[in-house]
């Protein structure tokens, strides 16, 4: 496959059993042929979008020993402010050439998650960026519970399989700031090849050249979303479970070219991620002898932890 597909999840959400059919078997085959979709019909208002990256600009123009206030030691960049370079993809040295902030799960209705997840941080320099933060978070995550219904449609399991899962999940919502580059980079790129460690990742501002994704003939094609769509991409987490039924691919985000060095990017992925307590373990049925079981059992927050140690944001 050569082009991303596009699906509408108002096409699941119509209440009409032939559409509902129609969207869980496009997004299901896309995401076992490459791995990737661009999504429209989701729950995000076009004056969200915009109000969320005027928030995100003002942040990260704000100076740098102010956003250094916002990072926090010892949390493993889960939440706050991540300072440019220092995380990494899997395997390589190099810090990716950005900067980012993490909004994490407002949990409902749970003592225990809430003693679990650090806090979010407020930013006291600009009033709205947490409450447009929050606002975000939660039409994304809203999107996301329907995008895991189709799925678990597609998956011949129940549909709600993943609601438990991911209600109060440790999910994460990253505005992601690629400053201008000023001199060449030494063998670093804005964010180097990788895979997402999470079920699903629900990408804004992927409306221009930048992001790229490795097809299954291992090709790199340019992965762009209109202004209206979400690219969403399946996790590794979700991989482990479906026995690579559904495809973790492996994407990156490519430097310009030298005459557009001087210009920012923006991009804010949402990270789904359910409860710690999730088994990962490979669904029995994902499993037969031209397929066999790929995968050791372990649960989502074991796995969480060991990725983040890859990635650099956690020491061993």
């Amino acid at each position: 496959m050569n082009t991303i597909p596009s699906v509408d999840l108002q096409e699941f959400t119509s209440g009409q059993p032939d559409r509902k059919l129609k969207f869980t078997q496009d997004i299901g085959n896309a995401f076992e042929q490459i791995g990737f979709v661009a999504l429209s019909g989701h729950f995000l208002s076009k004056e969200l979008v915009e109000n969320l990256y005027a928030e995100i600009k003002k942040f990260f123009d704000l100076p740098q020993h102010i956003k250094s206030t916002y990072e926090i030691e010892g949390l493993g960049g889960q939440r706050g402010y991540t300072s440019f370079g220092k995380e990494h993809a899997k395997g390589r040295k190099e810090g990716d050439l950005k900067e980012f902030w993490h909004f994490g799960q407002y949990v409902e209705n749970d003592p225990i998650l809430e003693a679990e997840y650090p806090h979010n941080v407020t930013v006291n320099e600009l009033p709205s960026f947490n409450k447009i933060g929050k606002e975000t978070f939660k039409m994304l995550e809203k999107t996301a519970k329907y995008v895991l219904r189709a799925l678990a449609l597609h998956l011949d399991l129940e549909e709600t399989y993943f609601d438990s899962y991911i209600r109060n999940g440790n999910s994460i919502l990253r505005p992601i700031h690629y400053p201008p580059i000023t001199k060449a980079p030494k063998n670093a790129v804005r964010a180097a090849a990788h895979g997402d460690i999470n079920l699903i990742t629900l990408l804004m501002g992927a409306h221009g050249k930048g992001l790229q994704v490795k097809n299954h003939k291992g090709e790199w094609i340019d992965a762009i979303a209109r202004p209206d769509q979400l690219m969403i991409n399946v996790g590794d987490m979700l991989s482990r479970l479906t026995n690579n039924k559904l495809r973790s691919t492996i994407h990156r985000v490519v430097n310009p070219p030298r005459e557009l060095w001087g210009s920012s990017r923006y991009s804010i992925p949402f990270f789904m991620h359910p409860i710690s307590q999730m088994p990962l373990n490979c669904l029995e049925h994902c499993i037969d002898d031209d397929n066999p079981k790929q995968f050791e059992d372990i649960m989502a927050g074991e796995f969480l932890h060991e990725r983040l140690i890859d990635l650099g944001l956690i020491k061993k």
